[in-house]
């Protein structure tokens, strides 16, 4: 079974304020159990919060962080209205704009955002001209998570060794990968070029407050693909085992660092 990114999660310092943030920003439902939000963006992925310090400590690392933490999210809509629709409801709610919407060189239509939890979102259409009304609420045609990488190609063999397929590929300029329905897309940047194109600086160390989810389809699974991450480059940094929610899982890193949960139910 090829990963996936079925559930993007972020350490925040109150899931309270960060569920407000994120339900008003993106006009998402949510629902909250121990202490995890959890919201749908309509269809094209689900967000967790989670409290920071409980967040690293399921990674085995330290929860401290500062300055770029390493990835963008992002979130794809169809016209440039839907972007500054998006940006004003989350400047509303208490984002700072890092890059203010406009059509940039190559003729994408984009903004970006840091939230108030810290992480960067960009908004981008596939369109560059606006062409009948605005929805309300805009809604996402896609969900992506960007990763900032040393080496785009050797990150690129990682992720195959554990089923993913290439979709776009510019060699270390940037990649991505093929997606199924109702998760996010992964792609990988180099980390100067990631945050020059967030317009945000590229420093930065800690924790990314970031735990990417995939979740399996069997307990061998979980275990095939944290073997195969050990085997390509990775680190498994807790091997599976029954949680006490009485999920089965087990965590690991990319070549970068970048934390990820193996997961099946029951």
């Amino acid at each position: 079974m090829p990963l996936s990114v079925d559930i993007v999660t972020l350490g925040v310092p109150q899931v309270g304020a960060a569920r407000t943030f994120y339900t008003s920003a993106f006009s998402a439902t949510a629902t909250e159990n121990d202490h995890t939000a959890s919201l749908d963006l309509h269809g094209t992925g689900r967000l967790a919060l989670r409290p920071i310090d409980a967040l690293a400590a399921d990674s085995g690392t330290a929860p401290e962080t500062s300055g770029f933490r390493g990835y963008v999210l992002s979130s794809i809509v169809n016209r440039p209205a839907e972007v500054r629709t998006l940006l004003d409801a989350a400047t509303a709610k208490g984002a700072t704009v890092v890059k203010p919407p406009k059509k940039q060189l190559f003729g994408e239509f984009s903004a970006a955002y840091r939230a108030p939890d810290g992480a960067v979102w960009k908004l981008a259409a596939a369109s560059k001209k606006d062409t009948g009304p605005v929805p309300d609420p805009p809604k996402p045609t896609e969900t992506a998570v960007y990763l900032g990488v040393a080496d785009p190609t050797a990150s690129r063999a990682f992720y195959e060794a554990l089923g993913m397929s290439v979709n776009h590929d510019y060699g270390d300029k940037f990649l991505d990968f093929v997606i199924a329905d109702g998760v996010c897309r992964l792609g990988l940047l180099p980390r100067k070029a990631l945050a020059k194109d967030a317009g945000v600086d590229e420093h930065g160390d800690g924790f990314s407050a970031l735990v990417l989810t995939h979740i399996a389809a069997s307990r061998d699974d979980v275990d095939a693909l944290l073997a195969a991450a050990g085997s390509a480059g990775g680190r498994v940094t807790a091997a599976a085992a029954r949680t006490d929610r009485g999920d089965y899982a087990g965590h690991c890193t990319d070549p970068d660092g970048y934390h990820w949960m193996i997961t099946t139910p029951g």
